[in-house]
C-alpha cells in the first residue's frame, strides 16, 4: 500500500501566512489571532472544540471529519511544538496541549537541538535533527503502513514541498484576515502549478 505525504486542513492568511510574528507561551501563532484564523473550522459541526449544538455539514466539515483518518504519525516543526529557541532550557515542556496530545500518533518534531522521547497518554514525540527526507523516512517506518501529516509550520511544510515529498494537500485561505509577516507557506498557491493539480473551492 502506498504511504501518502499530507498537509491537512493547514489555514494561511490572505497574504500566504500560516502564523504571525513575535511567538510566544501566551501566543503560540505570534501576532496573528487563532481563532479568526481558523474560524471556518469552528463553525463546523465536526468542530472537537464545539461546546454548543449545531454548525456546518458542508465541505468544510468534511475536511474536519476527515483529519485523522488513515494518519499514522505526525511530523512537525520545532516551533509548533513550542515557543522556545535554541538549546532547551526546559526539557520540562511537553508542548501546548496538556496530557492528552490530539495526534495520537507518534509525532517527529525537526529541531536542530534534540531531547530524549517522551510519551503522553497515545502520543510519543521524537525529537529529530534530520533532512526532510530521512524524517520522512523514520514516520513512515513508526506509522505502519499508514499515510503521514506534515503538520506544520509553515516553513517545515515548505521544506517537504522543497524536497518534492509532499504529496497531497489541502491548505484553506482567510481572505478576510492579512498578517503582513510572519511564517509564509506561499505568495500564491500558483507556485505549487507545476506539481499538484488544484481544485479551488470558494463559499
Amino acid at each position: 500500500m502506498t504511504q501518502l505525504l499530507r498537509v491537512q486542513n493547514f489555514t494561511v492568511s490572505s497574504d500566504g501566512f500560516g502564523a504571525g510574528e513575535r511567538q510566544s507561551l501566551e501566543r503560540p501563532f505570534g501576532h496573528a489571532d487563532p481563532m479568526s484564523l481558523m474560524s471556518w473550522a469552528g463553525t463546523t459541526a465536526s468542530w472537537k472544540m464545539r461546546t454548543k449544538p449545531g454548525g456546518s455539514r458542508g465541505l468544510d466539515d468534511y475536511f474536519i471529519r476527515d483529519y485523522d483518518h488513515g494518519i499514522g504519525a505526525e511530523i512537525m516543526g520545532r516551533n509548533k511544538f513550542g515557543p522556545q529557541r535554541g538549546p532547551w532550557e526546559n526539557e520540562a515542556w511537553q508542548g501546548w496541549w496538556g496530557d492528552e496530545p490530539p495526534f495520537h500518533t507518534p509525532v517527529f518534531v525537526m529541531t536542530h537541538h534534540t531531547r530524549p522521547s517522551f510519551t503522553l497518554s497515545d502520543t510519543t514525540f521524537h525529537f529529530i535533527d534530520e533532512d526532510p527526507a530521512k524524517a520522512l523516512e523514520k514516520a513512515k517506518e513508526a506509522a505502519q503502513g499508514k499515510d503521514v501529516r506534515v503538520g506544520g509550520g509553515a516553513r517545515t511544510i515548505r521544506t517537504f514541498l522543497e524536497a518534492d515529498l509532499v504529496d497531497t494537500m489541502h491548505v484553506v485561505m482567510a481572505p478576510s484576515i492579512t498578517l503582513g509577516s510572519g511564517a509564509r507557506l506561499w505568495e500564491s498557491p500558483n507556485e505549487l502549478t507545476d506539481r499538484f493539480h488544484h481544485l479551488f473551492w470558494r463559499k
